[in-house]
C-alpha cells in the first residue's frame, strides 16, 4: 500500500537497506522513533503518526527487517534473530539523531515496545525516555488460563515451524508475518524463561535493563486480551530503576474496543496520553551522554 509520506533511506552494516517513514510536526517538542508489532508494517501506524504530530510530535516509523520497505525477507537462506533487528533499530536511531540533536524517544508497539527497551537498554545515550504502547513481556507464566496453555504451545511450535518451512509461515498461520526462523527462536526463548537472552548478543541484556534510568509511559488498552495486564508488569520489573508512569487507554465509545490492535484506528486517546505526559514534571529529560 503507498503513502505519500517523505521516508529516511537507512543502510544497516550487512548491507540491509529499509526506510524510515517521517510524519513532522509542524512546530516539533519532542520526537519519536516508532516501533511497529511484529509482522506490522510501518505504513499502518501513520495515522497514529499524524494524530502525534497534531500534538507537537515529529515521528520517524521503523520498518522491520522483512517488512515493507526493507530490501529482505525470511525465507530458509535469508535468516535473522534478535542481534540483526537490534542492529536495525541503531542504525535507525542514528539517523533519527542526526536529525534531532537535543535526542529523542523511543516507543513501540506490542513486541516492538519491547525492543524499544531493548535498545534502549543496550544504549541509553541519546534517548530521552521510553513508550510502551500494549506491550509485555511473552513469558508463559505471565498469562492466565487458558492463555497460559496457548503460549505453552506457541513457543515450542512456532520454532518448529520455523525449521520445517525454513522460515515462520505467518501469513498462513495467521499470527505476524513471515518472520525469520531466529527471530522466532529467540522470541521463544524469552516466552520460555521470561529473560532476554538472544543468540549473539554478548552484553546481558537483563543487567542493562535493570540498570536503565529513563522515565517511561506504559500503555495499556482496557480491551487488550493479547497482553494481560501480568505480561507488562513482568516486562515493567526489569525496568526498575525507571520512574515509570502507567495509563490504561479506554475505548473510544461505546461500540469500539479499546484491544491490542483497535486502537491503531481510532489513535486520537492514545496520542493524547502521550502528549500529556510529555507536558508533566516526569516528561522526559535531556539524552544520557
Amino acid at each position: 500500500m503507498p503513502h505519500d509520506q517523505p521516508v529516511v533511506a537507512v543502510e544497516t552494516g550487512d548491507e540491509h537497506r529499509f526506510e524510515l517513514i517521517e510524519v513532522a510536526a509542524e512546530r516539533p517538542r519532542h520526537t519519536l522513533l516508532f516501533l511497529p508489532g511484529m509482522g506490522l508494517s510501518a505504513r499502518l501506524f501513520i495515522p497514529f503518526a499524524r494524530s502525534l504530530a497534531k500534538r507537537g510530535i515529529s515521528v520517524f516509523i521503523h520498518e522491520w527487517r522483512g517488512n515493507g520497505s526493507s530490501n529482505l525477507r525470511a525465507s530458509r537462506s535469508t535468516n535473522w534473530g534478535y542481534r540483526e533487528l537490534l542492529d536495525d533499530i541503531q542504525a535507525a536511531r542514528d539517523a533519527v539523531g542526526r536529525r534531532s540533536p537535543s535526542g529523542y524517544l523511543i516507543g513501540g508497539h506490542s513486541l516492538g515496545s519491547q525492543f524499544a527497551c531493548l535498545s534502549a537498554a543496550s544504549e541509553p545515550s541519546g534517548c530521552r525516555g521510553l513508550i510502551i504502547i500494549a506491550g509485555g513481556s511473552p513469558y508463559w507464566r505471565a498469562f492466565p488460563w487458558p492463555m497460559k496453555l496457548v503460549m505453552t504451545g506457541t513457543m515450542f511450535a512456532f520454532p518448529a515451524l520455523g525449521s520445517l518451512f525454513g522460515y515462520y509461515p505467518g501469513k498462513r498461520v495467521g499470527f505476524a508475518g513471515n518472520e525469520a526462523r531466529d527471530v522466532m527462536a529467540d522470541w521463544a526463548r524469552s516466552a520460555r524463561s521470561g529473560r532476554y537472552r538472544p543468540v549473539g548478543v554478548d552484553i546481558d541484556l537483563e543487567e542493562r535493563l535493570h540498570a536503565l534510568t529513563l522515565p517511561v509511559l506504559a500503555l495499556d488498552m482496557a480491551d487488550d486480551w493479547f497482553v494481560p495486564k501480568a505480561s507488562l508488569d513482568w516486562l515493567l520489573g526489569k525496568l526498575d530503576a525507571c520512574e515509570i508512569s502507567i495509563e490504561t487507554i479506554e475505548a473510544p465509545s461505546a461500540d469500539k474496543k479499546a484491544d491490542h490492535y483497535a486502537w491503531m484506528k481510532k489513535p486520537d486517546h492514545t496520542a493524547t496520553a502521550i502528549s500529556a505526559w510529555l507536558g508533566q514534571d516526569t516528561a522526559p529529560r535531556k539524552p544520557a551522554s
